[in-house]
């Protein structure tokens, strides 16, 4: 056994640095975190200055072991962790459970940003100790989200609905979609015409512009009466160029990717989802088998800096040289603004390797870890490469009062714009009139004007449009909004997103993000009884708070005391005074038709609906109207195969002979009796996957309901004899490997059962229950 105990995160990441280190050393995973507070209390004492009470959990317990085994008295113990302030957090608890003494042994704390040997072997040269500050900032931020979600969520069991949940920055989030979807429904849109003529001058080349101003102020023209107006003064009309302005514009590239900008990129240019980016993101972080051993193929990929270091704009400029030619290299080293706050890594997400070009590397990577390194050495290569020039220009055309403007461009110098382009955001205001310069990605040419020439218009078209509300936000321009307003750290936007989406608070439309029922009753009871759980400037103060923490200049303690103590006596008066009827139930306008009670809106698992006011007496319950244009959820509305639907049309009663009819009901559809409520003969429906169970080899996989939560699972119709079941949806596609079945996760990424079937933690043991 060596001397020397290298203990890293994850196992990929060990084989990769042994090599690299050689014979002298180690190198061993912890598997993640190893030390926790404990799930069964809240494991932290309010009354002694909030100090935590850590566990190891149960399948935490083999590695601290082993590890221990691994530890002799003569162990030099290098703590090499990832360097963010929960990799810092995570190599304290390591230390912490595995009760070594610093006295007796020789500890390091070592960090590097990629995986490749020279920062390896210099992350050994340069040592350091623990940093105790990080450590602090995180245990703080752990505290503070325990603390709200221990003392808030039993409230919101009681007085809205039992398993909900509330966090410091989930929260928020969820209060930002909530607040965007009543912009929306609050939206009165305006009516607008454009009037666009069709010009042809001296060259003879056809060119359009749009009505700009009459009498020489801006066009407002908002109905149709004032459109037929101009269409009739124009009829016959001279017209002239008035003004040709041309201009050349400049282009700069936008900085190299952090945390943030890459998963709103990614989003935008391959479809993916915050935590998709995330999953993969960490793939290239780890790296592959090369010729020249394991590799790490991208920096490290949580960080909040613009940083580039010299010898990688130095090897950027060699690349683009080499690839786009001198003319394309920037005179000098670009360097981006730091962005307020940066603290948690070094330098930005970029190739370790700029010579490893991504068509190089095709055959090595799958097509999802192909797309994102591209994407991630484009970026990189444009933002060192020189500015791009464009050409633009501005025509102004009259006739009588009325001014039209013709607007092209055209690139003289492609610059950066050879290799890549920003994606624009699908989320800006639609109705905000749009800049060529920053917005423009293709050409658009114009014909050559002079001015005082005459111009003959070829048609002149009206058409009407209306103002249109604000998007919808998606993932990426959700964490855009989070990052702009101070809420939440590199590391904490994918667990946020895909938390709230889990809790059900938000549902996904395509790429759009839509708050549930549920969503807006705990936003509005949050908003109302805790304001700062949920406040902007609040949340980001707290940011910024946890920043000084981890640069020393403030206590924890302190910090976390000033929120708790009003926090927790507005918990305990919050539980006496908030009647549970007042936050669920809304009254409405619809009287019940079998009783004549008035309805009132309640919240159930499923969404707002209906309920007659005198329950229990009267029973009567049916769903809420639907607003005028809204469109069906997939849950509120769930689809059924429409071959299913044939072959199931004509089916009879098996009691009374009547017509079954397709159903809904709160686990999906099934089939009814269509003489309910005489005959209640229900059936459910069988959704064939098509794919062989992979246990029993006998039955086939079909789509079930969880009782408790209604959530789509997959089970083998041999049940109860073969009990196989799958959250992942089963694909017909078998692996390539071991021809054992694939599977597909929510989030689009794919893996096979056998391959990763060792790869999963065993599972717990079931608790005993208490008498």
């Amino acid at each position: 056994m060596s001397k020397n105990l290298v203990i890293v995160e994850s196992p990929a990441k060990a084989k990769t640095i042994e090599q690299y280190l050689g014979k002298d050393f180690t190198v061993t995973a912890s598997m993640g975190h190893v030390r926790d507070l404990p799930k069964s209390k809240m494991g932290i004492d309010t009354e002694k200055n909030f100090e935590p009470s850590y566990t190891v959990p149960q399948d935490k317990k083999k590695t601290i072991t082993e590890l221990k085994k691994k530890i002799k008295a003569d162990t030099k113990i290098w703590i090499a962790t990832d360097e963010d302030r929960e990799g810092e957090a995570i190599g304290w608890h390591l230390l912490k459970a595995l009760k070594v003494d610093p006295k007796k042994h020789d500890i390091k704390r070592i960090v590097f940003h990629e995986i490749t040997k020279s920062a390896i072997l210099k992350s050994i040269e340069e040592p350091r100790e623990i940093n105790q500050d990080l450590v602090d900032a995180q245990q703080a931020r752990r505290i503070l989200d325990r603390l709200v979600g221990y003392e808030l969520s039993p409230l919101l069991w009681k007085k809205i609905r039992y398993g909900l949940s509330a966090g410091r920055v989930q929260s928020v989030a969820v209060r930002l979609i909530v607040e965007r979807e009543r912009e929306i429904d609050a939206f009165k849109p305006d009516e607008f015409w454009n009037v666009i003529g069709t010009f042809k001058g001296d060259e003879g080349k056809a060119f359009d512009a749009q009505l700009a101003k009459i009498d020489g102020e801006k066009a407002v023209v908002d109905n149709q009466k004032i459109s037929d107006q101009i269409l009739k003064d124009l009829k016959g009309a001279d017209y002239k160029v008035t003004k040709v302005e041309e201009k050349k514009a400049k282009r700069n590239p936008a900085a190299p990717f952090i945390t943030s900008t890459l998963q709103q990129e990614a989003s935008r240019k391959l479809g993916f989802s915050v935590k998709k980016t995330m999953v993969i993101a960490q793939q290239l972080y780890e790296g592959i088998e090369t010729s020249e051993g394991h590799k790490g193929l991208i920096t490290y990929m949580r960080t909040d800096s613009f940083n580039l270091a010299d010898d990688a704009v130095k090897q950027a400029h060699k690349v683009i040289e080499s690839e786009y030619g001198k003319e394309y290299v920037a005179e000098e080293a670009r360097v981006y603004k730091k962005k307020k706050g940066a603290q948690e890594a070094h330098e930005a997400i970029r190739p370790t390797d700029l010579e490893w070009l991504p068509d190089s590397l095709s055959k090595q990577l799958n097509r999802d870890q192909f797309r994102l390194y591209e994407l991630i050495w484009k970026r990189t290569i444009a933002c060192q490469m020189k500015t791009a020039i464009l050409n633009q220009v501005k025509a102004d055309i009259e006739a009588l009062q009325y001014m039209f403007r013709a607007t092209g461009q055209t690139i003289d110098f492609a610059g950066f714009m050879k290799v890549y382009v920003e994606d624009e955001n699908e989320e800006d205001d639609p109705n905000a009139e749009k800049d060529d310069e920053k917005t423009k990605k293709h050409e658009k040419f114009l014909p050559k004007l002079k001015e005082s020439e005459d111009l003959d218009c070829e048609k002149l078209d009206s058409t009407q449009h209306f103002t249109q509300p604000p998007h919808r936000y998606t993932e990426a321009s959700l964490v855009k909004k989070l990052e702009s307003e101070g809420i939440g750290r590199p590391s904490t936007y994918a667990p946020t997103i895909s938390t709230v989406q889990t809790r059900g608070y938000i549902e996904k439309m395509g790429k759009a993000l839509k708050p549930t029922d549920t969503g807006g009753v705990v936003t509005d009871f949050l908003v109302k009884y805790f304001p700062d759980i949920v406040d902007y400037k609040f949340t980001a103060e707290m940011e910024e708070d946890l920043d000084l923490v981890a640069h020393g200049k403030k206590e924890w303690v302190p910090l976390i005391k000033e929120f708790y103590v009003p926090f927790h006596e507005n918990i305990v008066d919050k539980e006496k005074t908030v009647n549970k009827a007042d936050v669920v139930n809304e009254e409405s306008d619809e009287k019940c038709e079998k009783c004549d009670s008035p309805m009132v809106i309640k919240l159930g698992r499923y969404g707002k609906f209906l309920s007659c006011s005198n329950y229990p007496e009267c029973k009567n319950a049916k769903p809420l109207p639907k607003k005028e244009g809204e469109e069906e959820t997939e849950r509120e509305q769930p689809k059924i195969d429409p071959e299913l639907e044939a072959k199931l049309k004509g089916k009879k009663c098996d009691k009374c002979g009547n017509p079954m009819e397709i159903k809904i009901g709160k686990y999906g559809h099934f089939l009814g009796c269509s003489n309910y409520p005489e005959c209640k003969n229900i059936q459910p429906i069988v959704k064939f996957s098509g794919v062989k169970c992979p246990k029993c080899k006998k039955g086939q996989l079909v789509e079930r309901r969880a009782r408790r939560t209604g959530k789509v699972f997959h089970g083998c119709n041999q049940f109860p004899k073969c009990k196989f079941a799958t959250w992942d949806k089963p694909l017909a596609d078998t692996c390539k490997k071991c021809k054992g079945m694939m599977v597909e996760k929510k989030d689009g990424e794919t893996y096979c059962v056998d391959c990763t079937k060792d790869k999963k933690p065993a599972k717990k043991k079931a608790a005993k229950k208490k008498s």
